[in-house]
């Protein structure tokens, strides 16, 4: 899965680039009312939540940024293995010992700037760990040691999850798929949010074909 970090891996695409715009945009976005924790959900499953947030850790770090991303999906997580590590230790289990922050996150090589907080090992309640005051806290510690914290959740429409780390962060990113996002779930996402109070600053519409007038510019 690590060749979905295009970030990485061709950094001069014309994907790359639109990760690179999506963060700036998010930058400007945050002026007024500033971004230090970021949760990124879509509607439904495979809609590219997990990879959008991966790319978008990567050039925050890239662009000089401290970034912890930590992975709060903890019923289908991705980002250890879209980064290639170890998932021993994570969110779940410094939840259950109470433990540092420090003591799961792990850095990413070639990419300084950037450390990752897996889920760990699922938990039998996966709601009632996001819902604690454990989770509050660490998310907290983990803001205090960072530039931008980046937040995995599990689908908004799915199970209630999203929308309790929606009411924990500073703003929600929503990631839709182009021909596979039904507009009713993207509807109801929204919606869905909005009853928590959550802060939408936008939405991303990934998997869309690349204009070929273009492409020539990135070669």
């Amino acid at each position: 899965m690590v060749n979905q970090l295009v970030t990485l891996s061709d950094p001069r695409s014309p994907a790359a680039e639109a990760y690179r715009s999506l963060y700036i945009n998010l930058s400007f976005s945050g002026q007024e009312r500033p971004i230090r924790s970021l949760l990124v959900v879509s509607p439904g499953p495979d809609e590219g939540k997990s990879v959008t947030l991966a790319n978008l850790a990567v050039v925050a770090a890239q662009m000089g940024q401290q970034v912890v991303l930590v992975d709060c999906d903890l019923r289908q997580p991705q980002q250890h293995e879209l980064f290639s590590l170890r998932n021993d230790a994570g969110v779940a289990t410094v939840i259950a010992a109470k433990g540092e922050a420090a003591s799961a996150l792990q850095a990413v090589a070639d990419v300084p700037g950037l450390k990752v907080m897996t889920s760990g090992p699922v938990p039998v309640s996966p709601t009632q760990v996001l819902a604690s005051r454990s989770m509050e806290t660490l998310l907290n510690a983990l803001v205090e040691s960072a530039d931008l914290v980046l937040v995995d959740a599990p689908p908004v429409v799915a199970v209630s999850d999203a929308s309790v780390m929606a009411t924990k962060v500073d703003g929600v990113l929503l990631v839709l798929k182009a021909g596979q996002t039904k507009r009713d779930y993207a509807r109801q996402a929204k919606e869905t949010l909005e009853k928590v109070n959550a802060h939408v600053i936008g939405a991303v519409l990934n998997n869309v074909a690349a204009d070929a007038g273009m492409q020539g510019y990135y070669k």
